[in-house]
């Protein structure tokens, strides 16, 4: 399968959770944000010289990365899950390591953070709301934490594929200090996706503590601090 962004009549006719991030920014009404509309200058800056993967305009590496992209931003940013083009929001559900699945008004209140990090002996996710997440981790990583598909095993309906999160810790992680690192996670996603290619169902595969061990500096959140 391809999807030909550069190509004006395609990107006409390709659906707009299918044309990128901005495109999708730039669609939104002003009062979908929760705040304001976000700014990915520094993913524009960073990504093209820190990936370790490259995929062609159009393919499904290519194609996939944007969409997850897309939904990343959407339930970031946007208060409602009815304006989230990147999935059926009334179908979906996603969950961590064989947890709960949990839905998308759930992932709305909850925050991605708390769901997506999931039980972790360096982060209490019951103790955080959607806001008090998202300040912790921009926080410890003002110059962002970024993602890229590393392979798409399979395609729709169901996609399979690595992936790599990065980012260098140079703000503090609540009492701890940076220490100018860089952090890695890698994973595996399974997403259900729609005929025309919305998410319905994400399942996420990943050592959660890839990232925050390095942040606590090994030090549980029940345990001494340091």
């Amino acid at each position: 399968m391809t999807i030909d962004a550069t190509d004006s009549t395609q990107t006409a006719e390709t659906p707009l959770w299918l044309q990128g991030r901005d495109a999708v920014v730039a669609a939104a009404a002003p009062e979908d944000w929760r705040h304001e509309a976000p700014d990915y200058h520094l993913t524009e800056v960073t990504v093209p010289r820190e990936r370790t993967t490259e995929h062609a305009p159009g393919s499904l590496e290519a194609i996939v990365e944007d969409l997850v992209r897309v939904f990343e931003m959407e339930i970031s940013h946007k208060k409602d899950p009815a304006t989230w083009v990147s999935l059926v929001a009334e179908h979906y559900r996603g969950r961590v390591n064989g947890g709960p699945w949990q839905n998308a008004e759930e992932f709305a209140r909850i925050g991605s953070y708390n769901i997506l990090i999931g039980d972790n002996p360096y982060y209490d996710g019951a103790a955080e709301t959607f806001e008090s997440s998202h300040a912790i981790f921009h926080t410890a990583m003002p110059n962002g934490f970024f993602w890229e598909v590393l392979e798409v095993m399979s395609g729709p309906p169901t996609v399979s594929f690595r992936w790599r999160h990065w980012g260098n810790y140079d703000g503090p992680y609540r009492e701890h200090q940076p220490t100018g690192e860089l952090i890695e996670m890698f994973g595996v996603t399974i997403a259900r996706v729609s005929e025309d290619l919305r998410i319905l169902e994400l399942e996420h595969f990943y050592d959660n503590s890839t990232l925050l061990r390095p942040l606590a500096h090994g030090c549980p959140v029940t345990g001494p601090q340091s």
